[in-house]
C-alpha cells in the first residue's frame, strides 16, 4: 500500500472514531438512560456510565493520534504498533458483538459491519506497510 493510501485509512480511522463519540455521548438519550438505568443497582449503574465515558475518552484518542499523527501511525516501530492495536481493538469489539449481542436481529448485524470497518481502517495499513521479513 503506498503512503498516501496508507494515510487516508488513518484519517478516516480518525473520523470513524469521531462519529463513535457523538454516538457514545447520545446513549443517555437514545437509551434513555435516565429511567433505564435507575433500575440497576447503584454500582452498576455508575459502572455502566464511567464505562462508556471511558471508551468515549478512547475514541476522542484514537481519533487525535489518527488526525495529529498520520506520518508516524505509517513508521515502523511505535506507529505501526499503535496501528495493529487500534486493528486489534475493533477486532475485539465486533467479536464481542457476536458473543454478547448474538446476531438475531439485523441491527446487530450492523454493528458487526461497523466493527469490522473500524478494524479495517487501521489494519490495511498496518498491513500494507509492515516492513517485509528480511531473513
Amino acid at each position: 500500500m503506498n503512503p498516501e493510501t496508507a494515510a487516508t485509512f488513518v484519517t478516516l480511522g480518525g473520523w470513524f472514531n469521531v462519529a463513535l463519540v457523538v454516538f457514545h455521548l447520545l446513549f443517555w438519550r437514545i437509551f434513555d438512560w435516565k429511567n433505564d438505568l435507575r433500575y440497576l443497582t447503584f454500582l452498576n449503574r455508575a459502572v455502566m456510565q464511567v464505562l462508556n465515558l471511558s471508551l468515549t475518552l478512547c475514541f476522542v484518542i484514537f481519533a487525535l493520534i489518527s488526525f495529529t499523527y498520520t506520518p508516524q501511525l505509517l513508521q515502523p516501530g511505535l506507529g505501526l504498533s499503535l496501528l495493529g492495536l487500534m486493528a486489534l481493538f475493533w477486532l475485539a469489539r465486533a467479536v464481542q458483538q457476536v458473543v454478547f449481542f448474538k446476531l438475531r436481529h439485523w441491527g446487530s448485524w450492523v454493528f458487526l459491519g461497523v466493527f469490522l470497518l473500524g478494524m479495517t481502517l487501521y489494519a490495511a495499513p498496518f498491513i500494507g506497510l509492515f516492513p517485509a521479513s528480511t531473513a
